[in-house]
């Protein structure tokens, strides 16, 4: 009996399968898996692949010595970037919205008036509708008071605008209630003696009349052109709970397109440029109708004309230090139409309103990897046989035909961090491949973006597990609408809060969005970059791009383990009545370990 290691080296974990082979074919003894060290198929990968080897072996209980050869796949050098274009923008001048959602606004219904700062309160006559504008210093007892006595004279004070956390205070000491907006805190800069509205929801509900175009024409006697131009307005304050918009005459609110350059896409037969603000769909049926691309550029002085060169830069880079290939070629890209939080320019409360973006993923792979030197290196570091040998995308296939229900004609995805890859075997033997850029980086980054965290960590822990809310602190709510209990009280910082509920345990997230909102939000960015690029792989390796040419697609690689990814792609692929599912390598291994099977199969067929 010889004992082998297959070793597969991706782009963001290494893993081995220890198997002895003799003549009645492969013992499979365990494997192991650790992250990959430097770029995948560089002689950086040298202490990740002697790890996990000396891992592999302990688990097993056998020695080093040992070990007649270790089996090392063909591992293609891949590097990804990620670039995101916002491409509108909300710009504000003379100061004419307020929206936000404080912690604390008071009342509920709308007030309209004329803005009128605290201290002139006194001087305004008996009928005439203001909002008062409270400033900084103004004390919550005083500012109830002064309201209270303009209204016992007979001023129609309908609503307030206060600096300071104060809403609450204020509306408790008033005979009636109005709406009060707090937390502003450029207050100063509310032009007073102009037409405003003032509107606070009920809790648990969002304003409807400021968030609504033709809500804001009525109050403010707009004509259609006018309305046209406080439709930004509307757009930006909905799903707040308060909000106020004042009138000015001279006031104008701009929801302009950033230019945001041009992607050049270069085929074998065509040369086409894309606006990026165009949006993804142009981006994506430019592609289509130059594919196979050979090369993409982007415009110098943009997000995405940075991106590109700094994939192919550093591409270049790792093949001159291992003395490769010097041309690096973009190979794919994959464009996402996204929102993203922007803070409004010209607002006064640190508003931010959705705007437009696009995300563009892109990817440089070689033709060839500068193995013998990763080869050379490890024979040094282990002392013993290493075999390079082995197309990626065949051993994927091999080890995927291991899962039990396979057979060929089968489709394997191996959806990992940078890229989605893809290999059909046809029943006569043949493999056909292909590597797309996007995958769970990309997922990562639109879930950040879009919630707008600024925390890659968190955006990640929502990506891989489910959500709930912290009702009491003793339960949770999950996200699926069922209850669950704990025997111990739940963290302060849980309670009434959105949770991740991790391998970890609970993590806050530290958002004011809904639950249903983060969950949307999750699934939509899996289905804008896995299933998107699942179909698009699949058409790519069918026979005539026909899905139904396909018997079986096994889904495997680190996204594989996903708690909905895979059965989002089931139910894309089902209508095509193509079987599709989670793989399992040799029944035991789930998704993982697929190459590094098929590295030792196919290795005990050809001695066998």
């Amino acid at each position: 009996m010889t004992l082998l290691v297959g070793v597969d080296i991706g782009n963001s974990t290494t893993e081995a399968c220890l198997a002895e082979c003799g003549p009645d074919g492969p013992r499979y003894l365990g494997g192991a898996l650790t992250s990959t060290s430097g770029v995948k198929g560089t002689a950086d990968n040298v202490p990740g692949v002697v790890k996990v080897v000396q891992e592999a072996l302990s688990a097993a209980g056998r020695d080093q010595h040992e070990l007649a050869a270790v089996l090392v796949n063909e591992a293609t050098p891949v590097i990804s970037g990620l670039a995101m274009e916002t491409i509108t923008e909300t710009v504000i001048t003379e100061s004419t919205m307020i929206g936000h959602n404080p912690d604390t606004p008071a009342g509920a219904g709308l007030g309209t008036g004329t803005t009128v700062a605290f201290a002139e309160l006194g001087a305004c006559a008996p009928g005439e509708r203001v909002i008062c504008v409270a400033g900084a210093g103004v004390d919550f007892e005083d500012a109830a008071a002064g309201i209270a006595a303009a209204r016992d004279r007979g001023v129609e004070v309908t609503g307030a605008v206060v600096q300071a956390d104060d809403a609450n205070l204020i509306v408790n000491r008033l005979p009636t209630p109005i709406p009060v907006v707090d937390e502003v805190t450029l207050v100063e800069k509310v032009p007073l003696g102009m037409p405003a509205a003032v509107e606070v929801a009920e809790p648990g509900r969002t304003v409807r009349t400021l968030s609504n175009s033709y809500g804001i024409a009525t109050l403010f006697d707009l004509d259609p052109d006018q309305t046209r131009l406080v439709a930004p307005v509307a757009r930006a304050l909905v799903g707040n709970r308060s909000a106020v918009v004042v009138r000015t005459p001279s006031g104008d609110v701009a929801d302009r397109r950033i230019p945001a350059g041009t992607l050049t896409l270069i085929g074998e037969h065509a040369r086409l440029p894309v606006g990026v603000d165009a949006g993804a769909e142009e981006i994506m049926a430019t592609l289509r109708r130059v594919t196979p691309l050979a090369d993409a550029t982007g415009e110098a002085g943009t997000h995405v004309g940075g991106m590109l060169a700094t994939v192919r830069d550093a591409m270049a880079e790792t093949l001159s230090d291992t003395g490769g290939e010097q041309d690096a070629a973009i190979q794919d890209v994959l464009a996402v139409d996204t929102f993203v939080p922007q803070r409004v320019t010209g607002a006064l409360a640190g508003e931010f309103a959705l705007e437009n973006a696009v995300a563009l993923a892109a990817m440089v792979r070689t033709s060839r990897a500068p193995m013998e030197a990763l080869a050379g290196q490890l024979r040094s570091a282990l002392d013993v046989d290493v075999h390079v040998g082995g197309v990626e995308a065949d051993m994927a296939v091999l080890g995927a035909l291991t899962t039990p229900g396979t057979r060929r004609p089968l489709a394997v995805l191996d959806l990992g961090g940078g890229s989605t890859d893809a290999a059909l075997a046809t029943g006569d033997g043949e493999v056909h491949s292909v590597h797309l850029a996007g995958a769970g980086d990309l997922v990562t980054k639109l879930i950040d973006s879009e919630l707008g965290l600024d925390n890659r960590d968190v955006a990640e822990d929502i990506k891989k597990n489910p959500l709930a809310k912290a009702e009491s602190f003793f339960h949770v709510r999950m996200e699926d609408g069922t209850a669950r209990f704990f025997d111990e009280p739940l963290p302060a910082e849980a309670f009434a809060r959105v949770v991740v509920l991790g391998e970890g345990g609970m993590r806050p997230v530290p958002t004011r969005h809904p639950l249903e909102k983060v969950r949307r939000v999750r699934r939509s960015a899996k289905h804008k970059v896995f299933v998107v690029n699942a179909l698009r792989a699949l058409e790519r390796v069918a026979p005539g791009g026909n899905l139904r040419e396909i018997g079986f697609v096994v889904v495997l690689g680190g996204s594989a383990l996903d708690f909905e990814i895979p059965d989002m792609i089931a139910e894309a692929v089902a209508a095509a009545g193509v079987v599709c599912g989670t793989g399992n390598v040799r029944g035991s291994e789930g998704p993982r370990n697929a190459v590094a099977t098929g590295l030792v199969d196919e290795h005990a067929g050809r001695t066998r």
